[in-house]
């Protein structure tokens, strides 16, 4: 080899090595994992961060992503207890936790899980009627995923949920339950029109009640306040007379004393008793017994009299 090539063939190995050196830095990033065949052999899973492979030795072999994946699988026919054909579609929620499981323990990992949930589907539908599938959801949710996250375990999977998309029954199966449905909803609108106009009537009835209790105090208070003014009008009138009477006895009294005052002489006196003998009777007696007094006042005054006269 001529001298002179010597520099370029150094340059050449270099160049080759650093190439080879650039190329067997890997660069690991968040959430993903890289499965590492040695020989052909498994040699380990490279997590997030700096690697460094062998040339011609080492070979990556898979790139498995950590994050959760969606399976959307098509409607699938099923057959219910009472031999309802139906299809249901599910959507299965997955992630991978073993890449080195996911890599060398199934050949085709989405349509394995895609099988195994048709047939376990197929199962639990089967051991069910209609009615109860369309009513159980969340049941047969949890019945699918507890199968299925057993299942994929060896494949390093883990089914974390799993959701009926939509039932489909057949055709008159739908009609019948649309009609079904629109007759109870008619059956309700029933009985609340019905309750409404129940309601409506005891209401009218508690304020016709009402009314008429109000009407019922309202006379009785009219006819207290009635009796109260009758009483106190009464009472007045009482009052009244209490008042003259009291009034006449006191002028009375205050003759008397006047009378007293003035020592009026007997003859004074025997013609106030005759005043009070003409007043006891009142011209109604047919028979009267004259006290000897009144008899000599009476003489008295008939002396009197002719006095007068002559």
């Amino acid at each position: 080899m001529p001298d002179n090539l010597i520099p370029y063939l150094i340059g050449a190995i270099v160049i080759l090595i650093v190439v080879l050196v650039v190329t067997s830095i890997k660069i690991v990033p968040q959430s993903k994992a890289f499965v590492i065949e040695r020989l052909g052999a498994y040699a380990g899973t490279w997590q997030t961060g700096l690697h460094m492979k062998i040339p011609f030795i080492d070979r990556i072999v898979n790139v498995v992503s950590l994050k959760e994946r969606v399976a959307d699988f098509p409607p699938q026919p099923v057959i219910t207890k009472d031999n309802v054909t139906m299809r249901i579609d599910t959507v299965v929620f997955y992630q991978i936790t073993d890449p080195k499981l996911f890599t060398y323990g199934v050949e085709n990992p989405v349509a394995a899980i895609e099988n195994l949930s048709a047939t376990t589907l197929r199962n639990i539908i089967g051991d069910m009627e209609l009615d109860h599938t369309l009513t159980s959801r969340d049941t047969i949710n949890a019945k699918i995923r507890s199968i299925l996250d057993t299942a994929t375990d060896p494949w390093g999977i883990k089914v974390n949920r799993v959701e009926l998309k939509n039932i489909m029954p057949p055709q008159e199966i739908q009609d019948a339950m649309e009609k079904q449905m629109k007759a109870e909803r008619e059956r309700r609108e029933a009985i609340l029109r019905a309750e409404g106009e129940k309601a409506s009537k005891i209401l009218a009835a508690e304020g016709l009640k009402e009314s008429q209790i109000l009407a019922a105090e309202g006379e009785k208070q009219a006819a207290i306040l009635r009796a109260e003014a009758v009483k106190e009008a009464r009472i007045r009138e009482a009052e009244g007379e209490a008042q003259a009477l009291i009034a006449v006895r006191e002028a009375e009294a205050e003759a008397i004393r006047r009378i007293n005052d003035a020592a009026p002489g007997e003859a004074y006196l025997k013609l106030k008793s005759f005043e009070a003998f003409q007043k006891a009777a009142d011209g109604k007696a047919t028979k009267i017994i004259v006290p000897s007094e009144i008899q000599s006042l009476a003489g008295l005054v008939a002396a009197v009299k002719e006095t007068a006269a002559e």
